[in-house]
């Protein structure tokens, strides 16, 4: 199944949803004893494993965190080859001063946002959806 690169149509189609619950940002040297369905995304850099995991797991497993944050998945299949969807985007939160972090996943784009910022990012990311390029 291919994604869509068409930037026009990604925007019009990317359907912002903010998922529940409050999620982190841990980094460990090696992964703790934790089943990996509860793991939305593990990065493995030169310093240690990036986990992001939800908050309540992390309280629970004492892993040490900065920034809580929301997580909004964009509802399209975007290809991986997609130029121009994370700048559009980024650009609209930065001009609300709205700070973001992505992944690109296989299917879709999620982006990480302060939860005292989440409203906002959600109304911008329809506002952007809703006027496109």
């Amino acid at each position: 199944m291919t994604g869509e690169k068409d930037l026009k149509t990604l925007l019009q189609s990317m359907k912002p949803h903010l998922n529940e619950g409050e999620y982190v940002f841990c980094t460990v040297e090696k992964f703790p004893t934790i089943d990996l369905n509860e793991i939305i995304c593990f990065f493995k850099e030169q310093e240690g494993i990036t986990l992001i995991i939800k908050k309540e797991l992390a309280d629970l497993l004492n892993l040490k965190y900065e920034f809580v944050a929301s997580w909004i998945t964009l509802e399209i299949h975007s290809s991986l080859e997609a130029v121009g969807l994370t700048a559009a985007f980024s650009e609209a939160l930065t001009s609300k001063k709205i700070s973001c972090n992505v992944i690109a996943g296989y299917f879709h784009d999620h982006i990480f946002v302060s939860v005292d910022d989440a409203d906002n990012a959600m109304k911008e990311l329809k506002r952007l959806s809703k006027e496109g390029i």
